[in-house]
C-alpha cells in the first residue's frame, strides 16, 4: 500500500484534541480516518505528528498513514476535502517513501500563540487568540524569553500531574512579535513536553504585567518545580504552525528570532 504525508489545517474549538478518545468526543483523528474510510472504503490509521490538545489549532499539522487507492495525490486531497467537516481541510497530500512516519521523522515543531492586547475585545480574534486588556512590557518579555533559548530541563513548565519522564528539551527560537494590537510568541524546538508552551506564556503574561522580574526565568528553569511558574494559557491561543522535516524548513511568519549557535536556520 502507498504511504501519504497529510498536511492539515484546523480550528480546534470544537475538537476535543487531535487523538482518538472515548467513543462519540469529536477528535481530528477521528475526522480525518472517517474522512479517509468513506473516500478509498478502507479502515486506516492515521499517525499524527503531534497530539495537540482541545482546543489548540494548526496551521501545519502533518499526518501519515498507508492505504490502498487508485486516486492520484491531487484527486485523494480534493476528494477528502469535499467530506470533511467544515473545520479541518487538507492543504497538502503527496506520496513518501514508505518509511516514512508523521511522528518519529519530525525534527522539530514550531508553535505560534496569539494575544489581543488591546482595551476592547475582537470578536473576528476570539477563536484564536487570547483578549490581555492589560498594559504589557514587551521588552521585559522578550528579555525573558530569550533565557529559554538552548537546551533546558523545562520540568517547571510542564504539564501539572504529567507522568515521570526526561523533562530536557532544546529550544531553537523563542521571540515575541508585535503587530498593532496582535502578539505573537514563538517557540520553535525539537520537542514541547505536554503544555509546555501555554505554561511559557502564561509565565510571560505575568513578567509583561510587572508580577514576575524578567530575569527571574533561570531561577525558574532551575527549580525544576511546576508550582513556581505562572498559570497556563488558554488552549485557543496556541496554533501548531509548522513541523520541520529533514527534506523542508518551516517558515517562521516573519518572526526573526534568536536561535542556538549551529541550529539549522529558518526561512
Amino acid at each position: 500500500m502507498p504511504t501519504f504525508r497529510i498536511v492539515l489545517e484546523y480550528d480546534g474549538t470544537e475538537f476535543q484534541g487531535w487523538q482518538v478518545q472515548r467513543q462519540g468526543e469529536r477528535t481530528v483523528q477521528g475526522a480525518l480516518e472517517a474522512a479517509l474510510l468513506q473516500v478509498t472504503g478502507t479502515a486506516v490509521a492515521v499517525v499524527g505528528a503531534g497530539r495537540t490538545d482541545a482546543g489548540v489549532h494548526a496551521e501545519g499539522q502533518v499526518a501519515s498513514c498507508r492505504v490502498e487507492t487508485r486516486l492520484d495525490p491531487a484527486t485523494l486531497q480534493r476528494a477528502l476535502n469535499a467530506v470533511l467537516p467544515h473545520d479541518v481541510a487538507v492543504q497538502e497530500l503527496s506520496r513518501v517513501p514508505d518509511a516514512f512516519h508523521a511522528r518519529r521523522d519530525a525534527l522539530g515543531k514550531l508553535y505560534v500563540y496569539r494575544v489581543w492586547n488591546a482595551a476592547s475585545r475582537s470578536p473576528l480574534r476570539a477563536r484564536t487568540a487570547l483578549w490581555v486588556p492589560d498594559h504589557l512590557d514587551l521588552a521585559a518579555m522578550r528579555q525573558a524569553l530569550g533565557t529559554l533559548v538552548g537546551t533546558h530541563d523545562f520540568a517547571s513548565f510542564q504539564a501539572a500531574g504529567s507522568k515521570p519522564g526526561p523533562t530536557v528539551r532544546r529550544l531553537d527560537r523563542a521571540d515575541l512579535e508585535a503587530d498593532g494590537g496582535t502578539l505573537r510568541v514563538a517557540l520553535e524546538g525539537s520537542g514541547f513536553l505536554r503544555h509546555m508552551v501555554r505554561n511559557v506564556v502564561g509565565t510571560l503574561l505575568e513578567v509583561g504585567r510587572g508580577r514576575r522580574r524578567a530575569d527571574s526565568m533561570a531561577a525558574l528553569l532551575a527549580a525544576r518545580d511546576r508550582t513556581q511558574a505562572g498559570a497556563t494559557a488558554p488552549a485557543h491561543g496556541l496554533t501548531l504552525v509548522r513541523v520541520r522535516y529533514g527534506d523542508f524548513r518551516p517558515q517562521s511568519e516573519g518572526l526573526a528570532g534568536k536561535r542556538v549557535d549551529g541550529a539549522e536556520p529558518y526561512s
